[in-house]
């Protein structure tokens, strides 16, 4: 059994269909059907059933997809290992991060780092708070950066910064003309929120309870620069990290609206030289 099919068993485990992982792999659809056949021939067990046009793991798949990640994941990182002690200054970092940090913290960090190590690659993922911790946890990634600690014992954080949040409003908003206010006095507001599952949504919520209301939810979305626009746009107001942007921008004085930003890995496993100078680059710049 080659590494190669076991790469295809796994991107077909994850919920890709055997056309969409066949035409990737430049294989035919019967030649990858045999591939993954051969597979449950050498294990003894049927790793699929098919629901529709998708195959779905069986109990026995659900079992052997997590050897077989475990069993990439040491031989990648054993790759990487490898490249990084013949040109410790070359090799990938795998990064995911949430949206907002993208456009400065990220940017920031990965050019200074390639300034000192210009061989440098990364493979950067960017997600809500819980898809961070399932690429950590799965392994996909080396290292996080989010917003406030996962709470998990698997998981190791550490605080790099405070960002502080602030009211956007629209343009042509009662409060418009302010540069402070009292989170109170938006009670009434719709508020323009991320889904739950984003940390900005839970720190939102936590925030106007604080406060002493609820929030009103005028939209729910899934990109902060969506609920940006949506507040130029007049259709509510909305907690959001301060940047640049068409929507006045008001510091908030009755709570502390502000969200921890930190750098996480799993506990007890040892980085990749690379990914660890990273982490060490990142602590250090924050």
């Amino acid at each position: 059994m080659d590494l190669a099919v076991l790469r295809l068993f796994q991107q077909v485990a994850a919920g890709a269909t055997v056309t969409e992982t066949a035409a990737q792999a430049r294989l035919t659809q019967p030649a990858l059907s045999r591939a993954l056949r051969r597979v449950e021939h050498e294990v003894g067990a049927d790793l699929f059933q098919r629901a529709g046009r998708v195959l779905r793991l069986t109990p026995a798949g659900h079992v052997f997809a997590r050897h077989v990640a475990a069993v990439l994941d040491r031989y990648d990182q054993g790759v990487r290992e490898v490249t990084e002690l013949v040109d410790p200054d070359a090799g990938v970092v795998p990064l995911a991060f949430l949206h907002t940090l993208g456009t400065w913290l990220v940017p920031n960090v990965v050019s200074s780092f390639r300034g000192r190590h210009p061989g440098a690659r990364f493979e950067l993922r960017q997600h809500g708070e819980e898809g961070l911790v399932a690429e950590l946890l799965a392994g996909t990634v080396d290292l996080i950066i989010t917003s406030g600690d996962p709470g998990l014992p698997t998981i190791d954080w550490q605080r790099l910064l405070l960002e502080p949040l602030r009211l956007a409003v629209p343009p042509d908003h009662r409060l418009a003309g302010r540069t402070e206010v009292r989170l109170a006095e938006a009670a009434a507001e719709p508020f323009i929120l991320l889904r739950p599952g984003y940390g900005l949504r839970d720190t939102t919520e936590a925030l106007c309870a604080e406060a002493g209301f609820t929030p009103k939810v005028g939209f729910e979305g899934e990109e902060v620069e969506t609920l940006r626009g949506l507040v130029t746009a007049g259709l509510g107001v909305a907690l959001l990290p301060g940047t640049n942007s068409p929507a006045p921008q008001l510091r908030v004085t009755d709570v502390a609206a502000e969200r921890d930003i930190g750098v996480a890995w799993l506990a007890g496993r040892a980085l990749p030289a690379l990914s660890d100078r990273f982490r060490t680059h990142v602590l250090a710049s924050y």
